[in-house]
C-alpha cells in the first residue's frame, strides 16, 4: 500500500499536478475555486454512484473522506464515506420532515477534528469528525427566535476562529464551535445565502446576504457595519455575496439583477447593475476582473455567462439551462440541471468549451459540484452521487 501511494505522489509530482482537499462549503478559499491542477476533463470517467436520499446538500471532503447528506423516511443521514471509492464508513441520523423541494440544503463542513451541519429547520450540529458521535446540537432558530424560510433554512456553517456563522436573523447569528451557545444573534428574515467571510481594516467582516439585502456584520461581536437594501420576490437571495478587493457582487433572480458595491467608504453604494446576470441561487465565481455565473431562472432558460467585473458588460454566453459552476485549473467546471457537466476555458475572450461529460443523472441537478483530489463530484436532488474522475 506504501509502496502504491508513493507511486501516486510520484506520478502527480511528475505530471505537474497539484490535489487538494474541498472541505468546506465552495471549496478551500470558501469562493468556489480550487487551486487544483493537471485536470484532463476529455479523459473523464465515472468511478462509482451512491444514493443518499432526497436533498441538496454538496459534499465536503478532506483526508480521504468525503461527507454530505440527504433524508430518507422523515430522517436526514449524514454520511461519511471513502472518497475514492464510496463506500460508507459512518451515518449519523436525525428527525427531520423533508419538507417542500426535499430535504437538507446545507453542506457539511471540516474544522479541526469536527464535523458541522445545518438541518432544513435550522438546528446545527456537531459531530466527531472520526466516528460520527454527536458532540452537541443548537436549535438555532428557538434560541434566536426568528422563523423559518419558506424552503427551509439553507445556510451552511461557516467557521472563523471559535464561532460557527449562520444565514439566520436579518444579520445572522454566531454559535461556539466547541459548545453550541449563541454567542451574538440577530433578529427578522434571513434567506438562503451562506455568510462570506473577509478582512477590512483589520477587522473581520462577514457579508450576510439576508430577505432585505446585504449586510455587513463585525465577526466577533455581530455589530452591523453597513446595510444595502435588495428586496426580490418571496424575499429569497440565495446567491452568496462576492468579495472584490473593495467591492461586493451581488445577484438575485425573480427578476431582481445584479449590482457591484462600493464598500471602500465603510458604506454600501452601488457603482452598476445588470439585467444579465441574474443569479437564482447559483453563485458566481471572480477570476482576473471578470465574473463567471448561472444567469436565470429554474424552469426557465438559464445561461452560463461571463461579465466584466468593471462595469457589468456581457462578454460571452452559453446555453446549459440552469445550474450551478466551480472553478480549477483555468477552467469553469459547471453542471447544468439535465446532468451535463461542462468544462470550459475560463477566458473573457470567447465561450470556448472544452469537453462535455454526460454524468448520467436525472433533473434536478441544482446542488454545485465539488472537485476534490482529481474527482469531481456532483448529485441531483433525488440523492444519486456520482464521482468523476478527471485527472
Amino acid at each position: 500500500m506504501k509502496k502504491q501511494i508513493l507511486c501516486g505522489v510520484v506520478a502527480l509530482i511528475a505530471a505537474g499536478a497539484v490535489a487538494d482537499d474541498w472541505y468546506t462549503w465552495r471549496g478551500p478559499n470558501a469562493n468556489g475555486i480550487s487551486g487544483e491542477t493537471g485536470l484532463n476533463p476529455k479523459g473523464a470517467s465515472k468511478l462509482w454512484t451512491k444514493e443518499l436520499g432526497v436533498g441538496y446538500s454538496s459534499v465536503s471532503v478532506k483526508d480521504g473522506r468525503l461527507y454530505t447528506m440527504g433524508n430518507i423516511d422523515d430522517k436526514d443521514i449524514v454520511y461519511c464515506l471513502d472518497a475514492k471509492n464510496g463506500d460508507e464508513i459512518w451515518r449519523a441520523t436525525y428527525a427531520c420532515k423533508p419538507g417542500k423541494f426535499k430535504g437538507p440544503r446545507a453542506t457539511p463542513v471540516v474544522d479541526g477534528k469536527n464535523l458541522y451541519t445545518v438541518s432544513r429547520e435550522g438546528e446545527l450540529f456537531c459531530y466527531e469528525l472520526d466516528s460520527g458521535k454527536k458532540k452537541w446540537s443548537t436549535d438555532v432558530l428557538d434560541k434566536t427566535n426568528v422563523n423559518n424560510l419558506r424552503w427551509g433554512t439553507s445556510t451552511s456553517a461557516v467557521i472563523e476562529g471559535n464561532l460557527v456563522l449562520l444565514n439566520i436573523g436579518t444579520s445572522g447569528a454566531a454559535v461556539d464551535k466547541h459548545t453550541g451557545k449563541i454567542k451574538w444573534k440577530s433578529s427578522g428574515q434571513h434567506s438562503y445565502a451562506s455568510p462570506v467571510v473577509f478582512k477590512r481594516k483589520g477587522k473581520t467582516c462577514a457579508a450576510i446576504f439576508s430577505a432585505a439585502g446585504l449586510q455587513v456584520v463585525d465577526v466577533t461581536s455581530g455589530k452591523k457595519v453597513a446595510a444595502y437594501d435588495w428586496k426580490t420576490k418571496y424575499d429569497i437571495n440565495g446567491a452568496d455575496p462576492m468579495i472584490i478587493g473593495d467591492r461586493i457582487f451581488i445577484s438575485s433572480g425573480y427578476d431582481r439583477e445584479s449590482a457591484m458595491l462600493d464598500f471602500s467608504s465603510g458604506k454600501l453604494k452601488k457603482i452598476w447593475s445588470s439585467d444579465i446576470m441574474k443569479n437564482q441561487f447559483s453563485s458566481s465565481i471572480h477570476v482576473d476582473g471578470f465574473i463567471y455565473g448561472v444567469d436565470g431562472q429554474t424552469k426557465k432558460k438559464g445561461f452560463l455567462r461571463c461579465i466584466d467585473a468593471k462595469d457589468g458588460a456581457e462578454k460571452w454566453s452559453m446555453p446549459i439551462g440552469f445550474g450551478s459552476l466551480i472553478a480549477a485549473d483555468g477552467k469553469l467546471i459547471a453542471l447544468g440541471e439535465k446532468g451535463a457537466l461542462h468544462f470550459l476555458e475560463i477566458t473573457p475572450d470567447k465561450c470556448n468549451e472544452l469537453a462535455t461529460f454526460t454524468t448520467g443523472l436525472s433533473q434536478l441537478c441544482w446542488t454545485p459540484p465539488a472537485l476534490a483530489n482529481g474527482i469531481v463530484y456532483c448529485r441531483n436532488d433525488k440523492g444519486t452521487l456520482v464521482a468523476v474522475e478527471v485527472r
